[in-house]
Parts: structure tokens; C-alpha cells; sequence
């Protein structure tokens, strides 16, 4: 097996609602970074359709494909101004909204667990390196009852099984401005650039993360 440290990163593609999801070039520019810090490190990315089934089926093809020492995840919270770092998944699902396949959940829960399951003490360093770059960003313990929030779910199940990935996170981000939508009045302030510069940040944060993680034996 190679020794290069594998980072993941992904996002989500259209839904009913929003046509334009901005995970979707934020995932594509910084899986295609460059960097010193990104020496023998794989970036690789996936982009997920917005159903539940397609989570169930790709999460574990492309966890076994790419094998992943971290995941850093992203999904669109379209009525949130600033960044939101998820310090938990919650055991919920909305009945009320379906998928992009337009498909509802017919149960409110996704497991007969615990209310929720927390990413960990990470997170607080991942917040802590996007603030660095200037943007607004804050932590969440809510992270909906829609995709994003049954990915984190599946997610940090996968990290709890062990074998796999050691650490995972979620990022919700907002709507941008686009076009001249930008210079409007109750536009949103966050661009495009300064998801970016967030997202090297927590992604380097990620690398030294994984890395620490990997030379630290299981208990």
C-alpha cells in the first residue's frame, strides 16, 4: 500500500430547491490544489447525488476505491450566511422534503442509536483554521435532517467501524452570488475565493490531522 496520506473530499450535486450547488466547483478547485503541504498527499473527490440510496451505495464503493485516511465533506445550507462547522450528526431524517429521485424517508430516524454522533474535538481546530482566513465562520451542533446531515451520519459511522477512514467533518456552506447578483442588496458576502481559501485551510488542517492520526496506533 502506499504511504502517500489520502484525503477525500466531497460534495453534493443538484437538488430540488437549488438548481446550482456551490459544493460542486468549491470540491472540483481544491482537489486540484498544489502545495508544498500537499506533498505526498492524494487528493481525491467525489460529487454525490442528492438521494438517499445513492449516499448508501457510493459512500462505501468509493471509501473502498479511494481508501481514505480523512473525509472532508461539504453540503450547501442555502439559508445560512456564514460557514457552519457540524460538530455532530443528528439521528434524523425529514419525512417532509423529498430527494433529487424524489423520494421521501418513511421513518424519522436513521439507526436505533443515540440522538447523535459527534465528529470530534477536531472540529474546533478545522473552525479555528477557516477563521484564520477572515471568513465567518461558526460551529454547528445542527446539521438538518436532510443529505447532508444522513452523509455526516453514514460517515462517522464509517469511522466508528474502524478499518477505514480515521477522521471525517462536515462543512455546510452558503448560496453565492452570481453575476451581477453580488453588487444586490441582501446579497450573499462569501464568495467563491474565500470558500476556497477556507477550504485549503481546513483541508492543510486535515493533512496534519490524518497524519497524527495514522502514526497513532488504535486503542
Amino acid at each position: 500500500m502506499s504511504d502517500r496520506l489520502r484525503i477525500l473530499v466531497t460534495g453534493f450535486g443538484p437538488f430540488p430547491g437549488a438548481p446550482h450547488n456551490p459544493t460542486q466547483p468549491l470540491v472540483a478547485r481544491l482537489s486540484r490544489l498544489r502545495r508544498p503541504a500537499f506533498d505526498n498527499v492524494e487528493l481525491a473527490n467525489h460529487v454525490f447525488p442528492v438521494t438517499y440510496a445513492a449516499v448508501d451505495r457510493q459512500l462505501p464503493e468509493v471509501l473502498a476505491k479511494v481508501k481514505p485516511d480523512a473525509l472532508l465533506m461539504f453540503g450547501l445550507a442555502a439559508r445560512t450566511p456564514y460557514l457552519r462547522i457540524e460538530t455532530r450528526a443528528r439521528n434524523a431524517v425529514t419525512m417532509l422534503w423529498p430527494d433529487a429521485a424524489n423520494t421521501r424517508s418513511s421513518k424519522r430516524g436513521i439507526a436505533a442509536k443515540a440522538d447523535a454522533m459527534r465528529f470530534g474535538p477536531h472540529t474546533a481546530r478545522l473552525l479555528r483554521a477557516a477563521r484564520l482566513t477572515g471568513i465567518d465562520a461558526r460551529p454547528s451542533r445542527d446539521a438538518g435532517a436532510y443529505l447532508c446531515n444522513y452523509l455526516s451520519w453514514r460517515a462517522i459511522e464509517r469511522v466508528q467501524a474502524g478499518g477505514g477512514p480515521r477522521l471525517a467533518a462536515f462543512i455546510h456552506i452558503p448560496l453565492l452570488a452570481r453575476g451581477n447578483a453580488a453588487r444586490l442588496k441582501g446579497a450573499p458576502r462569501i464568495t467563491l475565493e474565500e470558500l476556497v481559501d477556507a477550504g485549503e485551510a481546513m483541508l492543510l488542517e486535515m493533512v496534519q490531522l490524518a497524519r497524527k492520526a495514522r502514526n497513532t496506533p488504535v486503542s
